[in-house]
Parts: C-alpha cells; structure tokens; sequence
C-alpha cells in the first residue's frame, strides 16, 4: 500500500513520502497562482480550481487567499460559497454539497496524531517524524458555516445546518438544525 493509500484509509503514514510531496508542492504553486490573481479574470481562475481540486461544481466561488494541503482531495458541490482566509487541510476527502456558505477563516482538519507525545513522536537517529492518520470530514447541501468556525476530522455536517460563528465542531451534526459553541451542540430543530 503506499503512502498516498494509507493516508486515504486512515491508517498512519509518512507525510514526507515522495508522492505526497510532489502533490503537495502542485497545489503550493497553484494556490500561488490563485491567490496572486486579478480577481477579475474568472476564466482563469476557474481553470486553476478544476486543476487544484478533485471537483468543483458550478458558480463555485473562493475568496482569496484560501489554503489547503493537497487540493486533490477537496470536492465542492454547486453554488457554494467560500469566503477569504479559510484553511482546508486536505489530508483525507473534505466534501461540501452544493448551495454552501463557508465564512471567512473557517478551517476544516483531517488529520489526527496520538494524544500522547511518546506515541506521537518517533525519533530515528538524529531525526524525529510525527505519526498522522487521518478521517474525511463531509457537509451536506445548502450549510452555512459561521466565521471563525473549526470543524475536526472525521465529521460529518447534515444538509440545511447552520454553524454559528467561533464553534469548533468536534461531532456530527444532524440534518436541519442550528448548531453553535465549543463544543458545537445542537440549538435548535430548523
């Protein structure tokens, strides 16, 4: 199994892995090239979108700057709106459905480490690695998430959810209701 296999599964594996870095530095040069854009040459910036991800859907629109690891593993549904300095670390699948609202400085994490720094850190020699897993993080259709929000790997978000501003949403959300606080908790049914 590779590296790129493993990281997709969920299983620990080596962040520094050849293929990894090599997708990595792709979506650095095209964040570059997004992110230094005129705003007003939407043609390009769609052709930089379809290269960065594994699918954008129409009228999908993305403030800049916006960050991510790989880009690869990002899907974005229809009309779905991303506004500026959102962090997306793409370590494993990050799916958002169509008709979305994602707030300036929202940031969606896959990856996970070990709690405990002594199954957290493997030293070998004079060098140390970080072992890292991952799990996908997925949000329905027509979901606004609200700014400053921190959604954890693994998660799933319902369809016609909406997150309140500054939550750090660290379990599933079910369908149509309003959610919001650290720990995000369900509010109320919508």
């Amino acid at each position: 199994m590779t590296e790129k296999e493993k990281m997709l599964n969920g299983d620990h594996y080596n962040s520094r892995d050849p293929e990894l870095i090599a997708m990595y530095h792709n979506a650095r040069k095209l964040l570059k090239q997004y992110n230094n854009l005129d705003s007003e040459l939407a043609e390009t910036r769609e052709d930089i979108l379809r290269a960065l991800f594994e699918y954008k859907g129409p009228d999908v629109w993305i403030e800049t700057p916006f960050f991510c690891d790989y880009g690869k593993n990002i899907s974005i549904g229809a009309n779905t709106f991303v506004n500026t300095n959102c962090m997306f670390l793409d370590n494993n699948k990050i799916t958002i459905g169509k008709n979305g609202l994602i707030a300036p400085y929202v940031q969606i994490y896959t990856a996970t480490h070990p709690l405990k720094a002594s199954e957290r850190i493997i030293t070998e020699g004079n060098t140390s690695r970080y072992l890292t897993s991952t799990k996908p993080v997925t949000i329905g259709d027509n979901v606004w998430v609200g700014g400053n929000s921190v959604i954890f790997p693994g998660v799933t978000i319902g369809n016609n959810v909406t997150i309140g501003a500054g939550s750090v949403v660290t379990k599933d959300v079910p369908d149509n209701v309003l959610a919001y606080g650290n720990p995000c908790k369900v509010i109320k049914i919508l």
